[in-house]
Parts: structure tokens; sequence; C-alpha cells
């Protein structure tokens, strides 16, 4: 699919002033986003930023011994990179396509240079920072002290405000890794959710039927994130 130069395809373009996007938009390139695909390696030099348009990137923590368990997830709410315009230039996590789509890609020096005016996008990309920091704090305590279900509720619902429509592509085993749980686990969790009406699982698709009881039966996780995003990212104001 095609995807035009428009600003309102990511939320956090959408929220630029017009002088703003005026000047950042000819920098921009579309970019196909496979699923699988690492936009960032753990300790690589990156090279550049990723404004999600219709895919969802999952940002893991990695081990030595190759385990991983995902720190985030950025869709086009966002921008996959903050370590380039927060003058680190590397991470420790690795950054994976998880729903595959299209994005924009915008070079390393153009959105420092950006960042280094001190002016409105400056103050969005804190702002967002701040949000995902959140989402990265909130997803470690969930792990910690939540049940499996209730992170699976969390994370189809992450998902769902991501993308378009109510199915997701997911096989058992992606959310196990995401998770960091075993895939037995996981298996358990959906069939419960399965048999309560709120999914349909099928060959690594799940289509959710009930979103309602899925908010209701999530931890409060979920809803401070969304609450959080919502208080610091409130406003689309470019065209």
């Amino acid at each position: 699919m095609d995807v035009a130069p428009d600003p309102s395809a990511n939320d956090l373009l959408a929220s630029m002033p017009p002088t703003e996007w005026q000047r950042i938009a000819p920098l921009l390139e579309v970019v196909d986003l496979p699923l699988g695909l690492v936009l960032h390696e753990s300790g690589s030099k990156m090279s550049h930023v990723y404004f999600p348009i219709n895919a969802i990137v999952s940002l893991l923590s990695v081990m030595e011994s190759g385990a991983s368990a995902e720190i985030a997830v950025v869709g086009k709410e966002g921008v996959v990179g903050i370590a380039l315009f927060m003058g680190g230039e590397t991470t420790t996590s690795r950054a994976v396509v998880q729903s595959a789509g299209q994005g924009y890609r915008l070079r390393a020096d153009d959105i420092k240079d950006e960042f280094n005016r001190s002016g409105p996008v400056a103050h969005l990309l804190l702002r967002y920072t701040q949000a995902l920091m959140t989402q990265m704090s909130q997803t470690a305590a969930c792990n910690r002290h939540h049940s499996l279900d209730q992170q699976l509720c969390r994370r189809l619902l992450l998902s769902l405000d991501r993308l378009n429509g109510n199915e997701l592509v997911m096989t058992q085993e992606l959310i196990a890794n995401m998770l960091g749980v075993r895939r037995e686990g996981v298996t358990e969790a959906a069939v419960q959710l399965q048999k309560l009406g709120m999914i349909r699982y099928a060959r690594g698709h799940i289509t959710v039927l009930d979103r309602d009881a899925l908010e209701e039966r999530v931890c409060e996780c979920y809803a401070l994130v969304r609450k959080e995003y919502d208080r610091l990212l409130p406003d689309r104001l470019a065209a």
C-alpha cells in the first residue's frame, strides 16, 4: 500500500506546528516495515529514527543468553530511536517490527538538528519520551505483579490502539517472547480469554471479539499508560 507524505498518518508528526512540519516533511522517506525487520540492534549506532504509520515496533531488552522480553511498543503514536535525539546514539534495547506496515524514516543528523533547535519539536519529543518511559516502567511492574492473562489483555489492547480494526497477527511463540514467559502459559491464557468470548485465536491470528471485556479484565497498567500518553500528547496541530 502506497502512503502519501501526510502528517496525520503518525500522531507525533500530526502534533507538529505547520512551520516545523513543512521543514521536516521533505526530509522524510516512506519505508516498508516488514514483519521481523530489526530497526536497531542493542549497542549498535543508529542511523535513523522511524515514525510508524500502520506498523507496530516492539522494543526488547536482550540478555547475554539471547533471551529477550518486551519493554514497550511503538506504533502510529510515536517514534522509534529516541536515543538519537537524547544524545545517546545507541541503546541497550532491540527494535523489531512486530506487525508489518509502513513508516517514515528520518536521518540521524536531521532529527538531531531539529531537536537542537530547542523549539516545539524538541518539546514534543521530550513529552513523548516521558510517555514512553512510563510505558517501560509500568511494563516492568506489570510483568512482576500481575497475572499472565492480565498481561496478555494489556498487550492486546496496546496493539489495538496502534492499528485499525480488531485483528492481530500474533503467534503464541511471539507473545511468549514478548512477555518473557513459557509458550505453555500463553496458550493457557489465550484459551481462557477465548472461552470467555473475548478473543478468537487461530493459526497466529487473534480477533478481538469484545474489547470492553478485555478492558474490564486488564490490570490498571493499561489505563495508567494510556492516560499518560493522552496527558502528554493531547494535540494534533498539523493540517
